[in-house]
């Protein structure tokens, strides 16, 4: 199928997209690396009047490390993130997150800033910013505000972007000493979407005992879905088996997953508990000395 028509326009500078946004009307979308965009066009999910394409935003693609959190700028490209020596020895779990998003095709022009934006609950990257509590800036006609995932994850492919606002940065703070990650996920083929997926960090003192435990879930409800009661369930104990299956199984009662043609509810509730295990376990042995 071929899109439907649309007036096509590039801006340079994050000012022009904003600008052009509001010249275009509410109906107007974003085209950064549009890998979850064009597939909505030619299938006529979305009938834009206007596409403002942000491609020529440099200013916007960028890797660095500040203030303890590492700043990524929203037309990163994910090839760039999956390459980026920083990435992978400042927060190597975004590193292995992003090998999980689609080929290889996908990832040279998909965007970081366009998967969060986009708000898929089944996509790998909301997940990070839901367990690591990263801070999102936005710029908008009244200037630049910066936001937390609890007030911008609205539900399924809805955020709190307002229609004359551009997701600008990600802010991801960094992990402490002594911790270890994971993130595993279930698909039918490697680079469909996420059955279930669980992203984890815990963060380990030298006496093995967990001092912080932090989990998100993808493919269970609207968005990824934290769990701070399990988190608490793990803070401040010895991670055995015991507690780690037991952990497993609160957040298997807390998920409400929708089911579908390729997985039931039930399934998908089951699989929340197999895959935080999994990630629980893959993030401590990593802390012990394991790959």
């Amino acid at each position: 199928m071929k899109p439907p028509k649309f007036e096509y326009r590039a801006a340079r500078t994050v000012e022009e997209a904003v600008s052009l946004l509001q010249e275009a009307g509410e109906d107007a979308k974003i085209l950064a690396g549009g890998q979850s965009l064009v597939p909505m066009l030619n299938f006529r999910l979305t009938r834009p009047s206007h596409l403002i394409d942000i491609n020529k935003v440099s200013e916007l693609d960028y890797i660095r490390e500040k203030d303890g959190k590492l700043a990524i700028g929203a037309l990163t490209r994910e090839r760039t993130i999956e390459r980026s020596a920083l990435v992978r020895q400042k927060f190597p779990l975004l590193t292995e997150a992003t090998e999980w998003i689609g080929h290889v095709q996908i990832r040279n022009r998909g965007t970081i800033g366009g998967s969060v934006a986009h708000a898929d609950p089944a996509s790998e990257y909301p997940a990070l910013v839901v367990l690591s509590d990263a801070e999102l800036t936005i710029q908008g006609p009244d200037g630049s505000r910066t936001t937390t995932w609890d007030e911008f994850f609205v539900t399924y492919l809805t955020t709190s972007l307002q229609p004359f606002e551009v997701l600008t940065e990600l802010r991801f703070p960094l992990p402490k000493p002594g911790s270890g990650y994971a993130f595993v996920e279930l698909a039918r083929r490697h680079g469909d979407f996420a059955l279930v997926g669980c992203a984890a960090q815990v963060t380990m003192n030298g006496k093995g005992t967990c001092q912080e435990a932090r989990l998100a879930l993808i493919g269970v409800g609207p968005f990824p879905h934290r769990s701070p009661d399990a988190e608490a369930m793990l803070k401040g104990q010895k991670l055995t088996d015991k507690l780690i299956s037991e952990a497993g199984q609160k957040i298997s009662e807390e998920v409400e997953p929708e089911g579908d043609m390729h997985a039931s509810t039930e399934y998908r509730r089951a699989m929340s508990k197999v895959f935080t295990e999994r990630a629980l376990k893959k993030a401590l042995s990593r802390v012990q000395g394991g790959k």
